[in-house]
């Protein structure tokens, strides 16, 4: 059976069947435009005639070596044929002309990434039938020279510099701005010199066949699929590079056509706030790509409504019946031809992502979607994107915006300036530069740099421009349309009125203003104080099953995380305080000293600050569990580095050679004593691989004083705070343990401190004991350990590297990267759970340890704790929490509500409902 490559737009049910109804497999084989564009005709709204090209195609013509399948052709034609029929317009013939465009279209949307060419089957017979056929020289010729640029640029290969040079000198000579200003005779002059810059470029003849025009256009588009900026903008947003393009070719309809024609992009919500309302750029007489390139000054929509009342009245009615339909917000772009309105796309819209909470929101409020829906369609990361810098007020303060555009993208960013996009680039990744990506209007194949600047700036374009929409589609601040912006390219340069701003100097942009500064500005991190947000995570907190603490050190830290939603601390790292400067000389002279009498002074005089802490975090947590993990490292981290004392001490031996007094010298010769006792020290704490040495519970077994100081510490700061009303609920983790022995010997001796305590403060605290699998063996015998232990936390960040055998710091900054590239290994198994080797030792552990103790909790608080795909293993493992840093507790809630959701769905195995499916 002959193999089929090409659906009509009517053909939209026998595509269905081909995939069994399943509307996300239409998406695939005809890609999210071609579907989306067989939809509405099926739904009745007004779309020009046209046919796809499948994905399957695009695929099978890259796979033989960029060689079209058999028979495609052929069935190319047969839909050609059916336009002419459903037109009544001939492709080619200059009578009756029918032109057609060709446009990319992947199932999912990558605005501006692969190739468009429009304006097909003109040539000199079909341009001069044009012209008698409208009596308007002017626009045929304008259409004419479009199609030889595009065709140029996009087919040929050629630099687009020589067309617009040319379209430059034109208008200079007539004196005019725009090239809306130039004539039919001055378009008809710009052809013959396009055709002279093909002919010199390409040394070729632009051909003349609207068959072979079309041809080479559809190979291009697919091609286009594995361009440069196509396959950068694929790895951003984590598409898969085997899905393909569709090709989609449609009837030309003209904006461009007089008083009585329009084009214009839209979008069903406020792509920036999520507002309920339409927003938009079009233009009166104009063609699409004069909106969305950013050369000339666009309208906002709602003038449209002024301008074109009835035509505003049905898009709006069609836009609204759209987003009921797919029950999404929308991103449209429409024509309006001498009066009529046609609807040339529709797909998701690009948003913000203060904008996709609001919309998810509110579309559950309206009853459009369910609240689970509202929560599985935010995109955890987008949560970050809330805690973008803003600039501080007293920043703002001392400054005047220098210049203001188009507040397109929120957040503040500072960076040097750069006007390339190949050099913002390279600074951001070879130099580790911060970098503010300049330019008059932003292209596709910016979009490397657009990727790697901190924000993006343009002195032209509008909310719906190929920089708008990067901009939000990755969460980077971006400011657009500053017109007082003057940007020399060539001079590497930009003024604002009297000031020249040059390559390098440091600007601010602010995108939730849209205000542009001189120099760097200090930002700062916000709360998050979104009320649309607050109402999704509380639907999210319904619906997860995983609880979400989080790992904080000091009060503020806990009191930040308690408000963005934790449900605890599942980690304070006590060392992490001993390294506060009033604490540090004390720590290192409890480890420096061989009197047993001055390490129980210093450990006494740690007391104090440990008590202190902890009491600070109880209150900050009341009523909530708090995991204190007794110290961890290696002692050798609290002292000057070996090599370090070792070079000291070398400059010692030089200083007192040269001496001059006996007071200095006996001040170098104290220097020296001081040196050599911590050179001695420290080498005597020396090990090959201290990270498994002599730390976590062997520190607590070896030096017993210091973790029942810690113990003493918690249970006195438990007993204070309670006394003052507060509920503390302290578990004690004890590190490092890898065989059962080893806590049960440090359990006896910390619990019996801590019954000590409460017994000369006359106060009862509930306590736990626990510990942290971090090796192996201990997620092996975890139904031993559980005898000792009343929790377990997976320090999974350890547990990788014991069970890959990769040091995380040697590996991350080198083979890791290698394998990574190479496939060997999926993905980074410190930044998501390795599922097939670490996630099954945890799981084996939390069987083992639920035998011997069924209520037994257990967590992780690794950085794999504010992984989204990381919390779902923990989700599916049965996990009762996970842990992460405060600014990622909004982050985990999310993902563990998916989790739960997405396991909800396949227990049930109900395929969700037709309309829901075309979301």
């Amino acid at each position: 059976m002959t193999k089929k490559w090409v659906y009509t737009l009517g053909e939209i049910d026998q595509a269905e069947a081909a995939v069994d109804g399943d509307w996300d497999k239409v998406r695939g084989l005809l890609g999210g435009k071609g579907a989306n564009l067989g939809e509405m005709n099926r739904l009745g709204v007004p779309v020009p005639p046209g046919f796809t090209i499948t994905t399957e195609a695009c695929n099978a013509y890259l796979e033989a070596g960029r060689t079209l399948p058999p028979e495609l052709w052929d069935q190319v034609l047969a839909a050609l044929r059916a336009m002419e029929e459903e037109t009544g317009k001939r492709f080619g013939d200059p009578s009756s002309p029918l032109l057609v465009s060709c446009r990319s279209g992947a199932k999912f949307s990558m605005p501006g990434m692969m190739d468009t060419v429009l304006d097909i089957g003109l040539n000199d017979e079909v341009t001069d039938g044009m012209i008698k056929l409208t009596g308007d020289e002017r626009f045929a010729y304008d259409s004419y020279r479009r199609l030889i640029q595009m065709f140029g640029t996009v087919v040929l290969g050629i630099r687009d510099e020589p067309f617009e040079d040319t379209l430059a000198i034109f208008r200079e000579e007539r004196g005019v701005k725009s090239d809306s200003d130039l004539t039919g005779e001055d378009l008809r002059d710009i052809v013959a010199k396009f055709k002279e810059i093909v002919r010199r470029r390409a040394r070729i003849e632009f051909p003349s066949s609207a068959e072979e025009q079309l041809r080479m256009a559809v190979e291009a588009v697919f091609s286009s699929w594995n361009g440069k900026r196509a396959r950068d903008y694929r790895q951003a947003a984590n598409i898969a590079h085997d899905l393909g393009t569709g090709v989609n070719v449609v009837t030309m309809v003209y904006g461009n056509l007089g008083d009585n024609s329009a084009t214009g992009v839209a979008m069903s919500r406020n792509a920036t706030t999520g507002e309920n309302a339409l927003e938009g750029d079009y233009l009166m007489n104009a063609q699409g790509e004069d909106v969305v390139a950013g050369t000339r000054p666009t309208k906002p929509l709602n003038e449209l409504r002024g301008e074109m009342p009835a035509i505003y009245e049905e898009f709006e009615s069609i836009a609204r019946r759209l987003e009921k339909h797919y029950r999404e917000m929308q991103d449209m772009e429409f024509t309006v031809e001498r009066g009529k309105l046609w609807i040339l796309q529709t797909r998701t819209g690009k948003r913000t992502a203060q904008a996709a909470v609001r919309i998810a929101v509110e579309l559950a409020e309206e009853g459009l979607i369910t609240r689970e829906e509202a929560v599985l369609r935010l995109d955890p990361a987008q949560i970050e994107f809330f805690l973008h810098p803003q600039f501080s007020a007293a920043a703002k303060a001392g400054t005047s915006p220098l210049a203001h555009g188009l507040n397109v993208s929120p957040g503040a960013a500072t960076g040097r300036v750069a006007f390339d996009p190949d050099l913002a680039e390279r600074w951001a990744k070879e130099n580790g530069r911060e970098v503010l990506l300049v330019r008059p209007e932003t292209k596709p194949d910016d979009v490397h740099g657009m990727l790697a600047a901190e924000g993006i700036l343009t002195s032209s374009g509008g909310r719906t421009s190929h920089a708008a929409l990067v901009a939000r589609q990755f969460g980077k601040p971006a400011v657009v349309g500053a017109a007082e912006l003057k940007i020399d390219l060539g001079a590497r340069s930009m003024t604002v009125g009297e000031l020249e701003i040059r390559e390098g100097d440091w600007i601010s942009i602010d995108g939730t203003t849209g205000e542009v500064f001189e120099g760097k500005l200090d930002t700062v991190v916000p709360d998050i104080t979104d009320q649309w947000l607050a109402r999704l995570m509380d639907w999210a907190d319904e619906f997860r099953r995983l609880g979400v603490r989080a790992n904080a050190d000091y009060p503020e830290d806990a009191e930040r995380a308690r408000k963005y939603g934790a449900e605890g601390i599942g980690l304070c790292r006590t060392e992490h305080m001993f390294f506060e400067p009033e604490r540090l000389p004390i720590v290192q002279r409890m480890i420096t000293t061989r009197s047993p009498g001055e390490r129980r002074e210093a450990v006494a005089a740690l007391l104090p600050f440990q008590r202190k802490d902890f009491a600070g975090l109880f209150r900050a947590m009341d009523g909530l569990p708090v995991i204190i993990r007794l110290i961890d490292p290696p002692l050798h981290e609290f002292l000057p580095a070996f090599e370090e004392l070792t070079r000291e001490l070398a400059d010692l031996q030089i200083q007192i050679t040269s001496a001059r007094t006996l007071d200095e010298v006996e001040e170098i010769t104290d220097k020296l004593s001081e040196t050599r006792s911590m050179l001695d020290r420290v080498g005597s704490l020396r090990e090959s691989n201290p990270m498994l040495g002599l730390r976590g519970v062997r520190l607590g077994i070896l030096i017993p004083e210091l973790t029942r100081m810690q113990v003493r510490a918690v249970i006195e700061a438990a007993c204070e705070v309670s006394q003052d009303g507060v509920k503390a609920i302290p578990e004690i983790m004890i590190p490092l343990t890898s065989h059962v022995n080893e806590l049960e010997r440090q359990r006896g001796v910390l619990e019996a401190e801590a019954k000590k305590v409460m017994e000369e403060q006359g106060v009862e605290v509930s306590y736990q004991f626990g510990t942290m699998i971090e090796v192996p063996r201990a997620a092996l015998t975890a139904d031993q350990i559980a005898e000792y232990a009343e929790f377990l936390s997976f320090g999974t960040n350890d547990l990788t590297q014991t069970t890959f055998a990769m040091s995380r710091d040697d590996a991350e900054s080198g083979f890791l990267v290698e394998y990574i590239g190479q496939g060997i290994l999926p993905t980074n198994p410190f930044a998501t759970l390795d599922e097939d080797g670490v996630a099954k030792l945890m799981g084996l552990a939390v069987a083992g340890a639920r035998k011997t103790r069924p209520d037994i909790e257990t967590g992780v608080c690794g950085e794999h704790g504010g992984d989204p795909a990381s919390i779902a293993i923990c989700d599916r493992l049965g996990l009762n929490y996970v842990s992460c840093s405060p600014y990622r507790v909004p982050i985990a809630r999310l993902s563990a509500a998916q989790s739960a959701l997405r396991a909800r769905d396949l227990k049930s195995r109900r395929p969700p409902p037709r309309a829901a499916q075309r979301t």
